[in-house]
């Protein structure tokens, strides 16, 4: 049994992007709920500051975009002046690794995969994510086993600890869009290149399938992605909708989910905010290993996705997957339906 209640300063670097971050929450979490004394800090991309610092279980953003502009002495001063005891390189980066080590944090832990860390930490975890049949949130908890009790937590349970008690109020300009009677959906078509997509056609189809009298449709993503999105013809063929690309920044987005009702999108960030929110979030997926749901699928009280049951070998290495993108409009439509009213049941 571990101790309960250790104080100390702790850092967890996880510095890609806004989904994995996101699933990087329940360990903050559980880390906090053991330990509350522990000040957590959490060393992140600029880009995904409003997720973190929306969880009231991390203490401290810093943010690694600014240190890494700075010399290497006052990188190394920077972290040093933080006093950490402890670093969790929860994703590998020999940058960050080499700091931490100049700045002489006493416990660095990292994962054995990478020939760096037998060098630069002192602490090694043996485990492969690539190979392993469990889910990111569960692989993130097994680098913090000098200080929780029990690291194979079920699914249902880790969705406790995603902490997003923090989010900003909605601005009323956005709220304008949310419809007071009706399902409010977002639909978020493109991925940033992070993951396989499932096509803005068949999202234009569904968007055409689903009721207007029962579905409130409002499309997100950037205005680059808004740009593409029109360049394909999607706004002409989806039907009437709420077109939001390119208006919010993230913590805007992070609280249009939160007054929203539910999301379909690939595996995004904003598909597992969703699901960390308890929303309906719906994620299409390829049958790719590693990007495949085991892996990767949202985790939440609402949360569910698509994939076709097959291997999926000949789109591997790039391109859109012909097996996800052979799931049908209606097929989403149906799954989403099941979703809205199980969660309307609960």
């Amino acid at each position: 049994m571990k101790q309960t209640g250790i104080a100390g300063k702790l850092l967890i670097s996880r510095t890609d992007s806004i989904g994995d971050v996101v699933l990087t929450l329940p360990l903050v979490g559980l880390i906090k709920a053991r330990h509350p004394e522990m000040h957590i800090a959490f060393l992140g991309q600029s880009y995904t500051r409003a997720v973190i610092e929306a969880c009231a279980s991390v203490d401290e953003f810093i943010d690694w975009q600014q240190i890494s502009q700075l010399s290497a002495p006052e990188q190394i001063s920077t972290l040093k002046k933080k006093n950490f005891d402890t670093i969790i390189h929860v994703f590998p980066r020999k940058a960050i690794a080499r700091i931490a080590k100049k700045a002489s944090i006493p416990l660095r832990i990292g994962t054995t995969g990478r020939l760096y860390h037998w060098v630069l930490c002192n602490r090694l975890i043996r485990f492969s994510r690539r190979n392993s049949g469990l889910h990111e949130a569960q692989l993130n908890l097994k680098l913090a086993a000098d200080w929780l009790d029990e690291v194979n937590i079920p699914e249902k349970e880790i969705i406790q600890y995603y902490g997003l008690t923090r989010v900003s109020a909605l601005p009323v300009k956005l709220a304008a869009y949310l419809h007071p009677d009706k399902f409010n959906l977002i639909l978020h078509p493109k991925s940033k290149g992070s993951a396989r997509e499932w096509g803005s056609e068949n999202f234009a189809a569904l968007s055409e399938l689903l009721p207007r009298e029962k579905y409130n449709i409002i499309i997100t993503g950037t205005q680059a992605e808004g740009d593409l999105l029109t360049q394909e013809g999607f706004f002409a063929k989806a039907g009437e909708i709420n077109n939001l690309t390119g208006k919010m920044s993230l913590a805007e987005m992070l609280s249009f989910i939160q007054a929203a009702d539910g999301l379909i999108a690939a595996s995004t960030g904003p598909l597992h905010l969703a699901a960390a929110l308890g929303k309906v979030a719906l994620g299409i997926y390829p049958p790719i290993k590693p990007m495949h749901p085991g892996r990767w699928k949202p985790l939440g009280k609402h949360a569910g996705y698509l994939v076709a049951e097959k291997e999926c070998e000949e789109c591997r290495k790039s391109g859109p997957c012909l097996c996800m993108m052979h799931i049908t409009p209606q097929q989403v439509k149906h799954k989403l339906e099941s979703m809205v009213l199980t969660s309307r049941e609960r």
